[in-house]
């Protein structure tokens, strides 16, 4: 899996971007939020990314934000929302006011984005509610890959650690932002976390 790329940006025509990794030209999907954060063509760039594999395609998706990322990653496992309209969701509107619509049961607002019918905006907000409860913290504690963006990935990662410890998404969402503002590593979180709940 490709994570992160960092380079020089090459062209940018929504939705491709064209990224020079040290003489290696990454094509890469992003949503229009993205796009409203990059840098003029010939600037360096940095970008999470995420791959999907098909038979006929393997396709890069990029993200100025671990947010933005982590919420194509939710979208795209429900039923009916391939890549394409997640991109779509995600250059629609940004993550934090994706979130508050899906809180909000706002589906109206959802059904201004292109591709998302009123069945479709019901079905996220069904099955995302519960899932993206604890996200709105997380939201703002993402930011863009680089010297910032480091306490934002040791959020991501601590969570991650938990829910591969068996604790529900949920439940470590809530046990990392309870000790993530005190902390810089994800290995600090991690114990943290693990401490207040032995206490």
């Amino acid at each position: 899996m490709i994570g992160f790329v960092r380079g020089r940006l090459i062209s940018r025509h929504p939705p491709q971007l064209l990224i020079d990794v040290q003489g290696l030209g990454y094509e890469l999907d992003a949503p229009m939020t993205t796009f409203y954060d990059l840098p003029e063509v010939g600037s360096e760039v940095a970008l999470y990314t995420h791959l999907v594999v098909r038979e006929d395609a393997h396709t890069l998706y990029g993200f100025a934000r671990l947010a933005e990322r982590s919420l194509f990653r939710e979208l795209i496992k429900i039923s009916g929302v391939g890549p394409r309209l997640a991109l779509a969701i995600l250059s629609g509107m940004n993550a934090a006011a994706f979130i508050q619509c899906v809180q909000a049961g706002d589906t109206a607002a959802l059904t201004r984005v292109p591709g998302v019918g009123k069945k479709t905006a019901e079905r996220l907000v069904i099955e995302l509610r519960d899932r993206l409860s604890d996200r709105r913290q997380d939201v703002a504690l993402t930011a863009e890959p680089g010297a910032e963006g480091r306490s934002a990935d040791a959020v991501e990662e601590a969570v991650s650690a938990l829910v591969a410890l068996g604790y529900k998404p949920q439940e470590a969402s809530r046990m990392v932002r309870a000790v993530a503002a005190q902390s810089q590593s994800s290995e600090e979180i991690i114990r943290q976390a693990l401490q207040g709940t032995v206490r």
